[in-house]
């Protein structure tokens, strides 16, 4: 059976694509439904809103599930462990985003207390982590859903060293290289890197017109350039202040088109990955 999920729970925003927005970290979750199964896009914070994107699908289609992680942020990645246990048999990330969830991912968990409890404290069902058992490096890799293809590809480093990209059609599932309604989050982030991502994901913008964020509503090329314009800004005003002033280069801080908090995770990972050729770079 397969049947177009209903306008109550599922926003379509292209041909056989879906998202679903949830309520705790407004994180979107996609859905392509081809002719013999479905592929999931992040599976949530853990068991709790897993167990709501799962019902949601079933309501929808009884195929079998794919599932493809964007990267290896708890809030995308957590639910893994309920969709393996119903049923999901491959799950999809790139390899530098799978290597950071197994080093990293038990460090996530306090990140999701207030809205998954049990999977913060490692405590019942589905709270281990899932880690993903396909992988997707520098060549493209091409899902067939039966009748129907989606794409999963690396542009590069960004919002973390491990984004991965969805094409279905029109609609670049994006992760969080793209974020609206908030300001965007540089804690593991390459932020020359990710002018860059943004740019190849720009130049692109004929195959794709409707790009879903990781979080927020769904926009169009356009918002992904005014999203590289302020990232070009911000560079330029950091790279200014730290050279200016090598030891108090925070003051860039209040003019920087971001939050205080994104604004100094920002400064201090361009000084960790800054490099000569990221100096001299048109930026």
């Amino acid at each position: 059976m397969t049947q177009k999920p209903t306008e109550s729970s599922w926003e379509k925003v292209g041909e056989r694509a879906y998202v679903l927005t949830l309520p705790a970290f407004k994180a979107n979750i996609g859905l392509v439904i081809g002719d013999e199964r479905a592929v999931v896009i992040d599976t949530g914070a853990g068991p709790g809103e897993a167990e709501t994107i799962h019902a949601a699908i079933r309501e929808v289609t009884d195929l079998p599930l794919v599932v493809v992680n964007t990267h290896a942020h708890a809030d995308h990645y957590f639910g893994n462990a309920y969709f393996a246990a119903h049923g999901v048999k491959d799950v999809w990330a790139h390899s530098a985003a799978a290597e950071a969830m197994e080093s990293a991912g038990e460090k996530q968990r306090p990140l999701v207390a207030d809205s998954e409890p049990a999977m913060a404290a490692a405590d019942g069902s589905w709270t281990e982590l899932r880690l993903p058992n396909k992988t997707v490096a520098d060549e493209p890799v091409d899902l067939d859903l039966g009748g129907y293809t989606v794409t999963l590809f690396h542009l590069g480093r960004g919002h973390t060293s491990g984004d991965l990209l969805v094409g279905s059609g029109n609609v670049l599932f994006a992760g969080d290289l793209v974020e609206e309604g908030a300001h965007p989050e540089f804690e593991d982030s390459y932020p020359y890197e990710w002018r860059k991502t943004l740019g190849k994901i720009i130049a692109i913008d004929e195959l794709y017109s409707v790009v879903v964020p990781g979080h927020g509503r769904v926009v169009d090329p356009d918002y992904v350039r005014s999203q590289l314009n302020n990232l070009r800004q911000a560079i330029r005003m950091c790279n200014t202040a730290i050279h200016e002033a090598s030891v108090d280069y925070t003051k860039a801080v209040p003019v920087l088109p971001y939050g205080p908090t994104q604004s100094r995770h920002l400064i201090l990972r361009l000084k960790a990955t800054e490099t000569t050729a990221d100096q001299i770079l048109p930026h």
